[in-house]
Protein backbone atom coordinates (compact mmCIF):
# COMPACT_ATOMS: atom_id res chain seq x y z
CA UNK A 1 0.00 0.00 0.00
CA UNK A 2 1.54 3.33 -0.82
CA UNK A 3 0.86 5.52 2.03
CA UNK A 4 3.50 8.53 1.13
CA UNK A 5 0.94 9.56 -1.44
CA UNK A 6 -1.77 12.26 0.38
CA UNK A 7 -5.40 12.69 -0.12
CA UNK A 8 -6.49 14.31 -2.93
CA UNK A 9 -10.17 15.87 -2.47
CA UNK A 10 -12.46 15.07 -5.45
CA UNK A 11 -15.43 17.83 -5.98
CA UNK A 12 -18.00 16.80 -8.31
CA UNK A 13 -19.28 19.61 -10.41
CA UNK A 14 -21.84 19.37 -13.51
CA UNK A 15 -20.04 21.26 -16.09
CA UNK A 16 -18.32 23.91 -14.86
CA UNK A 17 -15.12 22.25 -12.81
CA UNK A 18 -12.45 24.38 -14.79
CA UNK A 19 -14.33 27.61 -13.83
CA UNK A 20 -14.87 26.84 -9.76
CA UNK A 21 -10.88 25.38 -10.32
CA UNK A 22 -9.61 28.84 -11.66
CA UNK A 23 -12.13 30.62 -9.33
CA UNK A 24 -10.43 28.95 -5.99
CA UNK A 25 -6.44 29.54 -7.70
CA UNK A 26 -7.30 32.70 -7.78
CA UNK A 27 -8.84 33.59 -4.00
CA UNK A 28 -6.05 31.75 -2.07
CA UNK A 29 -2.43 31.61 -1.54
CA UNK A 30 -0.35 29.22 -2.70
CA UNK A 31 -2.22 27.82 -5.19
CA UNK A 32 -1.94 26.70 -8.80
CA UNK A 33 -4.04 24.85 -11.63
CA UNK A 34 -2.13 21.30 -12.39
CA UNK A 35 -3.32 19.80 -15.28
CA UNK A 36 -6.29 18.54 -16.68
CA UNK A 37 -7.83 15.39 -18.18
CA UNK A 38 -10.22 15.33 -22.00
CA UNK A 39 -11.62 12.45 -22.90
CA UNK A 40 -9.96 11.04 -26.24
CA UNK A 41 -12.86 9.26 -27.39
CA UNK A 42 -16.71 9.41 -26.24
CA UNK A 43 -16.94 7.94 -22.48
CA UNK A 44 -20.44 7.49 -20.59
CA UNK A 45 -21.92 10.69 -20.46
CA UNK A 46 -19.32 12.52 -22.53
CA UNK A 47 -18.51 13.68 -25.91
CA UNK A 48 -15.53 13.33 -27.41
CA UNK A 49 -12.81 15.84 -26.07
CA UNK A 50 -14.81 16.48 -23.38
CA UNK A 51 -12.58 18.30 -20.59
CA UNK A 52 -13.49 15.62 -17.41
CA UNK A 53 -10.77 16.14 -14.87
CA UNK A 54 -9.45 19.53 -13.85
CA UNK A 55 -5.94 18.87 -11.08
CA UNK A 56 -5.66 22.19 -9.01
CA UNK A 57 -3.73 22.82 -5.52
CA UNK A 58 -5.77 25.31 -3.17
CA UNK A 59 -2.90 25.96 -0.29
CA UNK A 60 -0.92 23.37 -1.71
CA UNK A 61 -3.29 20.96 -1.04
CA UNK A 62 -4.34 18.41 -4.18
CA UNK A 63 -7.96 18.82 -5.42
CA UNK A 64 -9.77 17.26 -8.38
CA UNK A 65 -12.75 19.43 -10.41
CA UNK A 66 -14.74 16.39 -12.24
CA UNK A 67 -17.65 17.48 -14.73
CA UNK A 68 -19.55 15.06 -13.92
CA UNK A 69 -22.92 15.76 -14.60
CA UNK A 70 -26.28 16.39 -12.74
CA UNK A 71 -26.28 13.49 -10.51
CA UNK A 72 -24.64 15.02 -7.09
CA UNK A 73 -25.33 18.02 -5.75
CA UNK A 74 -22.69 19.26 -2.68
CA UNK A 75 -24.44 19.60 0.74
CA UNK A 76 -23.22 20.97 4.40
CA UNK A 77 -21.81 17.43 5.14
CA UNK A 78 -18.74 18.49 3.34
CA UNK A 79 -16.89 21.42 4.04
CA UNK A 80 -13.71 23.39 4.05
CA UNK A 81 -12.48 25.47 7.32
CA UNK A 82 -10.47 28.55 5.73
CA UNK A 83 -7.77 29.58 7.87
CA UNK A 84 -7.96 33.11 9.17
CA UNK A 85 -5.41 35.27 10.47
CA UNK A 86 -7.33 38.00 11.52
CA UNK A 87 -10.50 39.31 11.00
CA UNK A 88 -9.29 41.19 7.72
CA UNK A 89 -8.67 37.63 6.61
CA UNK A 90 -12.04 36.82 7.60
CA UNK A 91 -13.75 39.99 5.73
CA UNK A 92 -11.78 39.04 2.49
CA UNK A 93 -12.74 35.41 1.65
CA UNK A 94 -16.46 35.89 3.21
CA UNK A 95 -16.47 38.96 0.35
CA UNK A 96 -15.13 36.88 -2.51
CA UNK A 97 -16.74 33.75 -1.47
CA UNK A 98 -20.41 34.96 -1.29
CA UNK A 99 -19.97 37.06 -4.03
CA UNK A 100 -21.88 36.46 -7.62
CA UNK A 101 -24.73 33.96 -5.69
CA UNK A 102 -23.05 32.41 -2.73
CA UNK A 103 -25.10 32.43 0.36
CA UNK A 104 -24.27 33.53 3.84
CA UNK A 105 -25.13 30.88 6.42
CA UNK A 106 -24.36 31.28 10.21
CA UNK A 107 -21.70 30.90 12.42
CA UNK A 108 -19.20 31.81 9.83
CA UNK A 109 -20.26 29.07 7.16
CA UNK A 110 -21.55 29.83 3.45
CA UNK A 111 -22.23 28.34 -0.02
CA UNK A 112 -19.97 29.72 -2.72
CA UNK A 113 -21.23 30.47 -5.86
CA UNK A 114 -20.49 26.88 -6.72
CA UNK A 115 -22.70 25.10 -3.92
CA UNK A 116 -19.64 24.15 -1.74
CA UNK A 117 -19.56 25.40 2.31
CA UNK A 118 -17.21 26.68 3.63
CA UNK A 119 -16.06 27.56 7.13
CA UNK A 120 -14.56 31.04 7.69
CA UNK A 121 -12.77 30.74 11.07
CA UNK A 122 -10.21 33.08 12.53
CA UNK A 123 -7.58 31.95 14.14
CA UNK A 124 -7.78 32.87 18.08
CA UNK A 125 -11.79 32.18 17.84
CA UNK A 126 -11.02 29.18 19.94
CA UNK A 127 -9.89 30.89 23.03
CA UNK A 128 -13.14 32.38 23.64
CA UNK A 129 -15.24 29.58 22.65
CA UNK A 130 -13.06 26.89 24.95
CA UNK A 131 -11.74 29.39 27.30
CA UNK A 132 -11.18 29.01 30.62
CA UNK A 133 -14.12 30.85 32.41
CA UNK A 134 -17.46 29.00 31.43
CA UNK A 135 -19.51 31.93 31.77
CA UNK A 136 -17.04 33.41 29.43
CA UNK A 137 -17.19 30.46 27.05
CA UNK A 138 -21.10 30.87 27.17
CA UNK A 139 -21.02 34.12 26.27
CA UNK A 140 -19.05 34.08 23.59
CA UNK A 141 -20.60 31.28 21.95
CA UNK A 142 -24.38 32.63 22.24
CA UNK A 143 -22.34 35.69 20.46
CA UNK A 144 -21.47 33.58 17.58
CA UNK A 145 -24.40 32.07 17.49
CA UNK A 146 -26.35 35.41 16.72
CA UNK A 147 -23.95 35.54 13.58
CA UNK A 148 -23.20 34.59 10.30
CA UNK A 149 -19.87 36.39 9.25
CA UNK A 150 -17.73 36.14 12.55
CA UNK A 151 -16.85 38.80 13.94
CA UNK A 152 -13.94 38.27 16.87
CA UNK A 153 -14.04 40.90 18.52
CA UNK A 154 -17.36 40.92 19.34
CA UNK A 155 -16.90 37.12 20.25
CA UNK A 156 -14.33 38.40 22.18
CA UNK A 157 -16.13 41.24 24.13
CA UNK A 158 -18.87 39.01 24.88
CA UNK A 159 -15.94 36.52 26.28
CA UNK A 160 -14.70 39.12 28.75
CA UNK A 161 -18.13 40.50 29.87
CA UNK A 162 -18.26 43.54 27.28
CA UNK A 163 -14.69 44.39 27.32
CA UNK A 164 -12.97 43.48 23.63
CA UNK A 165 -9.74 42.79 26.02
CA UNK A 166 -7.62 39.50 25.18
CA UNK A 167 -8.95 36.25 26.57
CA UNK A 168 -8.72 36.43 30.68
Amino acid sequence: MNQSAPLTTCLWFIDNGREAAEFYVSIFPNSRMVSHWVTPVETPGNAPQTEVTVDFEIFGQKFIALNGGPQFAHSEAVSFVIPCADQADVDHYWSVLTADGGVESQCGWLKDKFGISWQVVPDGMGAYLGGADAAGRARATQAMLTMKKIDLAAIAAAYNDGSPSAVG
